[in-house]
């Protein structure tokens, strides 16, 4: 029996709505996944439990044993340290504490690793997505917020405070007065993300005369800035290289410390597609350190996967 195959392993997505499940197999084909609620009442108490059970009754309906199962690999939206200490999730309700020692106890199942949602999402596309046939990569998700993810020779940076990787974070603007999310100003959320282009948008509609068929729409959005510039509208595009020029300048600065192979776009807003690409991939060369210049971009692939994808890598 202690020569039997690993057959399987789970890859588990833990966001604030819902849990994704997965189950891999050892070659880490996905071979089945479902969805369950996260309960987040109570300070997050039952999340842990629930995907315990959820993983027994996978193991009951494909007659797994625990001597076929590698292990369980889990991503949550906060901080995580050693692959196993979560440093607050708020949207949780969690605290400090060991994810993978609770979820051990709850399961009995021994390799149990934890990483930061970005974080796994990134060694999900240099995995099976759009940084594939790469081992150094940097991952950049234009969702809401902008979150970001580093692997470096295959492995990821969370760095000492599980902190590494929060691209969305960076200063970009000394002079920006408004909020970002964190409760600091200029950071790169506040011009790259959704809500952040969106944000852009307005802000150069309301400075200009310029005509644009953007002040028809009751709600300007990242989608119909994009939409307007492709159709050639003068001040979507305006916008859409503003924005594009933050982002290049920003991933400029973290290509002088990180040097990867292929920088992955993904979130929403990466449905824009070649504009957004080859915009921000304009300003990136301008600002890049020499050395780093032809370092490739690419759209990310896994889409909402991407998260099981890498939570699963890390045990496979």
């Amino acid at each position: 029996m202690a020569e039997m195959a690993k057959k399987y392993a789970f890859g588990i997505d833990l966001g604030g709505t819902t849990v994704k499940i997965g189950l891999f197999s050892g070659e880490g084909e996905l071979v089945y996944s479902h969805e369950i609620p996260t309960r987040t009442e109570n300070g997050g108490v039952k999340i842990l439990p629930d995907i315990a059970e959820a993983v027994r009754e996978d193991m009951e309906k494909y007659s797994i044993g625990k001597e076929q199962l590698a292990g369980i690999g889990l991503d949550v939206p906060g901080p995580v340290v050693k692959e196993s200490v979560v440093i607050r999730c708020v949207n949780l309700g969690w605290g400090v504490f060991n994810a993978a020692d609770e979820l051990k106890k709850l399961t009995g199942i021994e390799n149990i690793k934890a990483a930061n949602d970005a974080n796994a999402a990134a060694l999900g596309e240099m995995w099976k997505g759009g940084g594939r046939g790469h081992d150094s990569i940097v991952m950049v998700t234009l969702g809401t917020g902008v979150g970001g993810g580093i692997i470096v020779d295959g492995k990821i940076v969370s760095g000492a405070n599980g902190a590494a990787g929060e691209i969305g974070h960076m200063m970009v603007r000394e002079d920006e007065t408004d909020v970002c999310g964190c409760g600091k100003c200029g950071h790169l959320e506040q011009y790259a993300s959704a809500t952040g282009i969106a944000r852009v948008g307005r802000k150069m509609l309301a400075a200009s005369d310029q005509p644009s068929a953007l002040r028809d729409i009751d709600h300007v959005s990242a989608r119909n800035i994009f939409d307007a510039a492709k159709a050639g509208d003068a001040l979507a595009l305006d916008i859409v290289e503003e924005v594009c020029r933050v982002l290049g300048n920003a991933l400029a600065a973290i290509t002088t410390v990180t040097d990867p192979e292929v920088i992955v776009i993904g979130g929403g807003v990466s449905k824009a597609g070649p504009i957004l690409i080859e915009t921000t991939k304009k300003y990136y060369r301008k600002a890049a350190f020499h050395a780093a210049e032809d370092c490739e971009f690419a759209l990310a692939e896994l889409g909402n996967n991407a998260g099981m994808f890498g939570a699963v890598k890390m045990i496979l």
